[in-house]
């Protein structure tokens, strides 16, 4: 049993099947990639585990509970994280204030604290907060405006977000969307750095293809609505529903 667990899950918007008896599998602390041309059903799949859809039918468990029925901030709570392919930061305050309201929106009670108490709550979280930012390698920036970010600080701040929520499970919409190769680079080089540090599972929907070959434990394609293969990155290239539906260029 994985993590993430999809059975015979379909959506369908008016005429538009766009889900399709889909079955997906991802095992707990790997990075698994989902791939497939535009509309696909990448972006619908994804809501459906995150709570801003509900399947017409089928189950979506999470660590052997449903998600079926459950808002954004419950699934939230227990333990998925989502980065937007539009990074979702704050642009008027700084780095380290963007990542510290994470823990406070979790904690509970928080304005109900003795002054001496919140006041070491939210020291605290500071020091959570500035250990984040070091995993990601943008502490020395903590003080920056975010407003004042490129476009791969903005990404990398979003993911110390995430973090920041120590979640089980990360969900990346188009992460390197928009970036030059050398930000999309550093952007695998840190997955494959949060990876190796923490017990986290990882679910990529990426067009860019060297990203996926770069980080796939396992890759599902999907195609008009359904899943189509779902294998190893070495057993995806060749075959030849993948090329047929969609692949793109693949580089080493």
């Amino acid at each position: 049993m994985g993590i993430l667990e999809v059975q015979n899950v379909n959506k369908r918007f008016g005429g538009l099947q766009a889900l399709d008896d889909v079955n997906l599998n991802v095992e707990e602390n790997t990075v698994h990639a989902i791939i497939g041309p535009n509309g696909a059903g990448k972006s619908t799949l994804l809501n459906c585990f995150v709570g801003r859809l509900t399947p017409d039918t089928g189950t979506v468990m999470f660590d052997g509970q449903s998600l079926i029925g459950r808002k954004p901030h419950e699934i939230n709570q227990m333990g998925v994280s989502r980065v937007f392919q539009t990074p979702e930061i704050f642009t008027d305050l700084t780095i380290l204030e963007n990542v510290m309201i994470p823990s406070f929106a979790k904690r509970d009670g928080a304005f109900k604290l003795s002054p001496f108490a919140a006041v070491k709550a939210e020291s605290a979280i500071r020091d959570h907060a500035e250990d984040m930012l070091g995993q990601v390698g943008m502490l020395e920036k903590r003080h920056m405006v975010a407003s004042a970010m490129s476009r791969g600080d903005k990404r990398r701040l979003e993911m110390a977000m995430c973090l920041a929520q120590s979640p089980k499970l990360l969900l990346l919409d188009e992460p390197t969307a928009g970036m030059a190769r050398a930000d999309t680079n550093a952007t695998i080089d840190l997955l494959k750095q949060i990876a190796d540090s923490r017990p986290i599972t990882f679910v990529v929907i990426e067009h860019d293809m060297h990203v996926v070959f770069s980080l796939a434990d396992r890759i599902s394609v999907l195609a008009q609505g359904h899943v189509i293969v779902e294998d190893h990155p070495s057993n995806i290239k060749g075959n030849p529903k993948v090329r047929e539906a969609y692949l793109g260029d693949a580089h080493e």
